[in-house]
């Protein structure tokens, strides 16, 4: 659940604002001054969105957000404050506030302006994310990894970054294995410096020697003129060589001699050229066994095993799962140019169920489906045919497709029928022979009840009501003395 900072000095307004947070789904937390805020903000960076007084005596709103852009913190706030002033209002978007609010304000507004600051700081982070990655610069705070199952991987990517250790990293296909590189290389001293990423299963067996060392002019037929290798390019930066055992035999010796002596030898090359690399490998399968099967160098796997690192599946850290499938939302409903605001609880609970063996990027591509499929503000189940086939079966996913609301031809604005929604289901019914508590209830309790059903029923002619319970009428006018009907009758007779 998303939480909301909500800062105001008055302590009913401050109630009335998180209440409203509350009802619409967020967790609210609160602070009742400028500097309260501030710290608040500094120890959880995971806060989606701050509802800002202005006027407040300790440190007023203008100064926080001052403070914010100062310390880098990028919470999206939002005014809201008892003055309506034009210059207040420019004032506070130029300190970078998303929306501005004067007092009251009517909940489903608010609600709406939360919406849109979230998926505004989705949207900024994921921005933030693919610079940080283009620059080199990319760190811990960059991955969505906040599950459990992730914090030994965090862990060990801040050791490996301390020193120029060749790394391998060993995970199913789709976690994120180039990002754990990259945060590596990110929070080292080499971030910023070239990262050149190759994947060794998508080059064709007679070019891999060169892709990766280099060639001459005229060592082959084609070498028209020098082409600098992967290990030049990544000079001083690091090299990524993903799926590093599908590399052939004889390059695993050429490889192997880079990393020991620092030296590679472009094909036609007359001497060696020294380079200076900071490698680091991955794999989806486990490289100890290639080595014991002969299809993996023993020599090479020593050297490239020196600090592993295994990223677990998606289905391992769930925890991470909502806020993945936030990302990719801002993401790709920013790029389909589309209005997505998030995804369903239906829809979550689908996402969530299922065990994602294609991990991340699988699931990157069903939410990028999902979004050109939906003509809503949120993705629903019928969003997502292919993970409900996979889960439910294929008549599961083509029931939700038809049940999905599909106009049979066009309807005119001012003919469109409102849209169907869901009715409360009613509460269960207690049973008959059940109190208030849920207990049983006393036999005596249970026949005074059924005889006063069968008065009420047949109309108080006590000659069939004795004839549907079946008893005789003596005993009958004993249980009504008995149980206190009697005078009842008697008096509406009267």
């Amino acid at each position: 659940m998303t939480r909301v900072l909500v800062v105001d000095d008055d302590p009913v307004q401050l109630r009335l604002t998180a209440e409203v947070a509350n009802r619409a789904g967020f967790k609210p937390v609160t602070a009742t001054g400028g500097e309260q805020a501030l710290a608040m903000l500094r120890e959880d960076r995971k806060i989606g969105a701050m509802i800002l007084d202005l006027v407040m005596p300790d440190l007023d709103g203008m100064a926080v957000m001052e403070a914010m852009r100062r310390e880098g913190l990028t919470t999206p706030v939002i005014i809201q404050t008892a003055n309506a002033s034009l210059e207040t209002v420019i004032s506070a978007m130029r300190q970078g506030a998303a929306d501005y609010f004067v007092k009251p304000v009517a909940p489903e507004r608010l609600v709406v302006s939360l919406r849109n600051a979230m998926k505004l700081e989705a949207l900024e982070a994921a921005i933030r994310s693919e610079h940080a990655r283009r620059a080199g610069t990319f760190t811990q705070a960059d991955m969505i990894a906040a599950a459990p199952a992730m914090a030994r991987v965090l862990s060990l990517c801040a050791k490996a970054a301390r020193s120029t250790i060749p790394v391998l990293i060993e995970g199913e296909t789709g976690v994120g294995k180039e990002l754990v590189a990259r945060i590596i290389q990110g929070t080292g001293e080499r971030a910023g410096r070239p990262f050149v990423t190759v994947n060794c299963g998508a080059i064709p067996p007679n070019l891999v020697e060169s892709t990766l060392f280099g060639h001459k002019k005229g060592a082959f037929t084609g070498a028209t003129a020098d082409q600098p290798g992967k290990f030049s390019e990544a000079h001083g930066g690091t090299l990524f060589l993903d799926e590093v055992g599908e590399l052939p035999l004889d390059i695993q010796v050429k490889l192997l001699r880079a990393l020991q002596d620092g030296e590679i030898e472009p094909v036609g090359a007359a001497r060696p050229e020294k380079v200076n690399v900071r490698l680091i490998s991955a794999t989806n399968r486990r490289l100890l066994n290639l080595a014991k099967s002969g299809e993996f160098r023993e020599d090479l796997f020593y050297r490239l095993n020196v600090f592993p690192i295994y990223v677990p599946p998606l289905r391992e850290r769930k925890q991470d799962l909502p806020a993945l499938v936030g990302h990719f939302i801002a993401r790709f409903s920013a790029e389909a140019g589309k209005r997505v605001l998030g995804v369903s609880a239906p829809a979550m609970e689908l996402l969530s169920a299922y065990d994602w063996p294609g991990n991340v990027r699988q699931l990157e591509n069903a939410v990028y489906r999902a979004i050109v499929l939906t003509d809503g503000a949120f993705l629903e189940t019928q969003d997502f045919p292919q993970i409900v086939a996979q889960s439910a079966g294929r008549e599961d996913a083509l029931r939700a497709v038809e049940q999905a609301p599909v106009p049979a031809a066009p309807i005119h604005i001012d003919a469109a029928p409102a849209r169907p929604r869901a009715e409360p289901e009613p509460a269960p019914a207690r049973d008959r022979f059940l109190d208030e508590h849920g207990e049983l209830q006393a036999l005596a309790d249970i026949e005074r009840a059924a005889i006063e059903f069968a008065i009420a029923h047949h109309g108080g002619r006590m000659s069939r009501v004795a004839r549907a319970l079946g008893i005789g009428r003596s005993t009958l006018y004993r249980k009504l003395h008995e149980y206190g009907l009697a005078e009842t009758l008697i008096s509406d007779a009267a």
